[in-house]
């Protein structure tokens, strides 16, 4: 199947070839000053189109009467910019926005229909010719028509239909095999947590304007969690006045789920406010079909004040509060004996942001951050086979300044930045059921502790255009202090090669990345309180991961319509990070190995718009072993047999070999759109190892689960699941609007399980058929 793959690729590009010759703090963006006057140079109002399909984006917006705009948060990359005035002919230009330093377009309209007019046409966006390697970019109409089955997952929903990521259960992501290493760049704010729905609370999608995912020439600028990096950028572009938006969904199992949010500019000053909740009786994957004690509920808020001092500096403020509360989905045996274990996690931040521009080349930013987070766990006495309770949180301050310029060819930045993280955890057990534990097994234990997490960084980069010829280059240093000391230099490297008379963008790039063990858990895990939990304990600290990443891949526009991006990759690790659970307490700890090798091919065809018509396919094929023995972690009992010796290869948990995507959506009329969407995957390794009995797991999961699981092979059987979803615009004038959607998730009703383990260990299974409706009213 891989060397078929290798084929198809390879051919698929040769194929092309032939036939076209016949962040703010972590921004990665820039930002567009318009400025509309007429040949007398007198200010004019106009209408104003920005767009972009390499990036999906795509503004509509109003210049006030002084004739300016600002255009903020742009992802690097070519835009269309139309400008329509009343009175005067059209005007539009390509853009090309490569730096922060913000970038002043004087436009000047001619009477109509006097004025020469230079056609341009979206499919020279299709394309970003300056790209080192391949960034998928979320758009704001994708993210407004994705109806998540499952509350608390709108953004990581979308991330997953992305070629080289896939979901385990409970909403963890795994991009190109990599175990928690996800980062999320949060307007500028790093956020290296594990941030699925078990561990932290969901940011509003209604607030989100675009997402960028990469998972290869990461810049330099960007450290410590690098399996992959997915910049979120929040709405910014606020029109003057009082404007607002209301949603509301609901669906099967209960769902139901609102969000509001308004804002108000005048002048140089902006606020915006925002407010959400939901709750649902489906929150996690449930282990068993019967989905018991599975209810969640959220809510948060958030609030920014920005305001523009000068046409040189601007500041803002952000606050966010967020909370999610749900029940853990019991086993049949917990269901019978009544168990109940309850999580709350809650996060508040607050960021600061300022930008000062000190030349038409040079660009300063300075950004600091404060985030207090807690999550809390507690069982009722019927709790089987351990009663356990948890509380554990740390309050993250950060510190940054980026210092970005443009000279020639050139476009650098450098910077320093710092984590200063006080950690807490604490966590008590009460075994009720002896014989799910080894002999000697501690029954009672508690454990608390803390902890200062320390990590400076300082960074320098380039990107060099000569030509059709661009290179990134970036250096980075690293020093982690927790539970170990160590530091790194990474250098990172992207070239490519931009073919214009056949539009064909050709990449290779080489990342070296330093990452930091999870957080989560870290403490109980590295505590030497634990030496007394069993007769036998092994307890080796977790050290930082260090990898190397090979990409090469091509992106290729056809007829201006369609857009194939080709990728082949491999990822070699040292101290390969991966995760344990602490007996069957379901409290889970970063362990590592001492290698791995991922490797694998993705195809990605799009097509943006083709009459009525637009949407996506994407084939991943991608393999991971790993090999030991053991180098950090906890081992208990008869689980610490062996594992400094073993160094046997295996599949590494996110180990699927074959995922398929496709959507396709048709506008049918103006106001009304229809799409269908699938997904398959060919199934994740099970874990087998214990000594239950086939008949005692039928018992406990029935043979709708069971079926779904190959023995033989030691994997789950392949997913498949088929969706459809449709939406109309009931009524629109200027700003105000009311839109419908409705869409229903796994048609087929199959029953698809994401993993198998034994009894107490991860068994979770994906979401039946359901349906969802979400009402959105805009003013």
């Amino acid at each position: 199947m891989r060397a078929l793959l290798h084929y198809l690729i390879f051919a698929s590009l040769a194929v092309l070839c032939f036939a076209a010759s016949s962040l703010r703090a972590q921004r990665v963006r820039g930002e567009l000053r318009i400025e509309v006057h007429d040949s007398g140079d007198s200010a004019v109002s106009a209408d104003a189109e920005l767009l972009s399909e390499a990036n999906q984006l795509h503004r509509t917006f109003k210049i006030a009467q002084d004739g300016r705009y600002t255009a903020q948060d742009l992802p690097f990359g070519i835009y269309r910019l139309n400008v329509n005035a009343e009175g005067f002919a059209p005007w539009t230009k390509l853009v090309d926005i490569r730096s922060e330093v913000p970038l002043r377009i004087p436009v000047t309209l001619g009477v109509a229909p006097v004025a020469t007019q230079i056609q341009v046409t979206d499919s020279a966006t299709l394309v970003d010719p300056s790209r080192t390697g391949t960034i998928y970019s979320v758009g704001r109409q994708t993210i407004d028509q994705q109806m998540p089955a499952q509350p608390g997952r709108s953004l990581s929903d979308l991330v997953n239909q992305q070629p080289g990521w896939l979901y385990e259960a409970n909403g963890v992501l795994h991009p190109r095999g990599s175990e928690y290493d996800v980062q999320y760049v949060f307007d500028g704010l790093p956020l290296t947590q594990n941030r699925s729905p078990a561990f932290a609370p969901e940011f509003d999608a209604d607030d989100v304007e675009s997402m960028r995912v990469l998972t290869a020439t990461f810049p330099a600028e960007y450290g410590r969690k690098l399996g992959g990096v997915v910049e979120v950028t929040t709405v910014k572009d606020v029109p003057d006045g009082l404007h607002g938006q209301f949603d509301i969904s609901g669906g099967s199992f209960s769902s139901i789920s609102s969000s509001a949010a308004v804002s108000y500019a005048f002048g140089e000053n902006r606020f915006s406010i925002t407010g959400n909740g939901f709750h649902t009786d489906r929150y996690l994957d449930p282990p068993v079909l019967e989905n018991f004690t599975n209810r969640g509920n959220a809510g948060g808020f958030s609030a920014s004040y920005e305001r523009d001092f000068s046409g040189s500096d601007r500041l803002r403020f952000t606050i966010i509060h967020n909370a999610v509360r749900f029940l853990v989905p019991n086993e049949l045996v917990q269901q019978q004996a009544g168990q109940r274990q309850d999580i709350a996690n809650q996060e508040t931040s607050g960021q600061v942001f300022f930008q000062h521009t000190i030349s038409p080349d040079l660009f300063l930013s300075l950004s600091g951050s404060v985030r207090d987070a807690s999550a809390d766990l507690t069982s009722n006495p019927l709790s089987t086979p351990v009663i356990i309770s948890q509380s554990r949180g740390y309050r993250e301050g950060y510190a940054r300044a980026d210092l970005s310029g443009h000279k020639g060819h050139h476009n650098w930045k450098t910077g320093v930045d710092s984590f200063f993280t006080p950690v807490h955890e604490a966590l008590s057990y009460i075994i009720t059921d002896r014989t799910q534990f080894d002999p000697g097994t501690q029954l009672q234990f508690q454990f608390a502790d803390r902890k200062w997490d320390i990590e400076p960084s300082a960074y320098v980069q380039d990107e060099m255009h000569f030509g059709n010829w661009n290179i990134s280059a970036g250096l980075r240093f690293d020093h982690y202090a927790f539970v170990v000391h160590e530091s790194s230099w990474s250098p990172r490297l992207g070239v490519s090669l931009y073919l214009p008379s056949v539009n064909l963008l050709l990449h290779a790039s080489y990342d070296r990345v330093f990452q930091t063990p999870a957080m989560e858990n870290l403490l109980l895990a590295s505590s030497p309180q634990l030496n007394s939990i069993d007769p036998v304990v092994l307890r080796l600290p977790v050290r930082p991961a260090r990898g190397n990443y090979y990409e090469v891949g091509a992106t290729k526009s056809i007829s201006g319509k369609l857009r194939i991006e080709a990728n082949i990759f491999r990822r070699d690790f040292h101290n390969y990070p991966d995760d344990d659970v602490l007996l069957d307490t379901g409290i889970s700890f970063p362990i590592a190995f001492a290698h791995a090798r991922i490797f694998g091919e993705e195809l990605r065809l799009e097509v943006p718009e083709w009459w009525r018509f637009s949407g996506y396919l994407s084939y991943s094929n991608q393999s991971g072993i790993g090999s030991g023995p053991i180098t950090g972690g906890l081992f208990l009992g008869s689980d610490a047999a062996g594992v400094l010796t073993n160094t046997s290869p295996f599949a590494v948990s996110q180990d699927q070999r074959n995922t398929a995507r496709a959507r396709i959506r048709f506008q049918a009329e103006k106001r009304v759109w229809l799409a269908a969407s699938a997904q398959y995957g060919s199934g994740l390794p099970a874990d087998l190892s214990s000594t239950e009995t086939q008949s005692f797991l039928l018992a406990q999961y029935g043979s709708s689960i069971l079926d779904r699981v190959n023995f033989d092979l030691e994997r789950t059987r392949p997913t498949f699941s088929l969706d459809f979803a449709a939406g109309a615009q009931l009524y629109r004038k200027e700003l105000r609007s009311v839109t419908l959607q409705i869409q229903v998730s796994n048609v087929t009703d199959r029953v698809n399980v994401i993993n198998f383990a034994s009894l107490f260990s991860g068994t979770a299974v994906s979401v039946p058929r359901s349906v969802s409706t979400a009402l959105k009213l805009s003013f």
